[in-house]
């Protein structure tokens, strides 16, 4: 982390905030192409302070996250996560057909701590039907599986990474202060703002060629009139 450096204070390492900006605009931009290309961003954070705070922000742009224990596996045995998942639409299914009021109370218990406990660790990710087309983690340290597994993969990883990280072990490496809440929700609100603009413009894209093609098709019905 020495690049980013400013100063030490005390003992304490002081980040050149700077180059947090330089780092944050372009991992913003990068992130808007993911977004604007349709793809999903899976947001990893599972330390107390940041929980809540990815949870609530990233559900405002519809990308999945996980907040609770990172399950091993989950990027290099994704078949097995999506089992998993696939056995709550199966439990949900069973609740909306009547199948669940067939069975006995002690069936229903077993069945309802199954799916409580699914929802734990899966529920964010429910309609992430593929491999995410990146990572954002907050806190590389305590995530060092999820890196690890993104890593092998070759998916391109985002972190907030503190004095305390190797910003190398990541693509990029947004230089901040990963503990304190402010810090983790003011960069949460930039990054997915520019997620947020990225899914407007492939909407705007999406919008143009569609009244495209019906142009399109209005000049072949008049000719075809002519």
């Amino acid at each position: 982390m020495a690049p980013y450096i400013f100063m030490e204070r005390n003992g304490i390492h002081v980040i050149d905030l700077n180059k947090t900006l330089v780092k944050l605009e372009e991992a913003s931009a990068a992130l808007k192409q993911i977004a604007k290309s349709g793809k999903k961003i899976l947001f990893v954070a599972t330390k107390k302070q940041a929980k809540e705070i990815v949870a609530e922000t990233v559900k405002k742009v519809n990308m999945p996250y996980v907040t609770e224990r990172w399950p091993g596996g989950m990027l290099t045995n994704f078949a097995t996560i999506r089992k998993a998942v696939k056995k709550m639409a199966t439990i949900d299914k069973m609740a909306a057909d009547g199948t669940y009021e067939t069975i006995s109370k002690k069936e229903k218990l077993t069945i309802s701590r199954e799916r409580e406990k699914l929802e734990t660790q899966f529920g964010s990710i429910t309609d992430m039907s593929r491999l995410p087309a990146a990572l954002f983690i907050v806190d590389i340290v305590k995530e060092h599986i999820a890196v690890a597994e993104a890593r092998r993969l070759n998916i391109p990883t985002f972190a907030i990474v503190d004095t305390n990280s190797n910003p190398n072990l990541v693509d990029y490496a947004i230089p901040a202060n990963d503990d304190a809440a402010k810090s983790i929700s003011l960069l949460l609100e930039i990054v997915t703002g520019a997620i947020q603009e990225g899914l407007n413009e492939r909407k705007q894209d999406k919008e143009k060629g569609d009244d495209e093609v019906i142009k399109a098709e209005a000049v072949t019905n008049q000719n075809a009139n002519d």
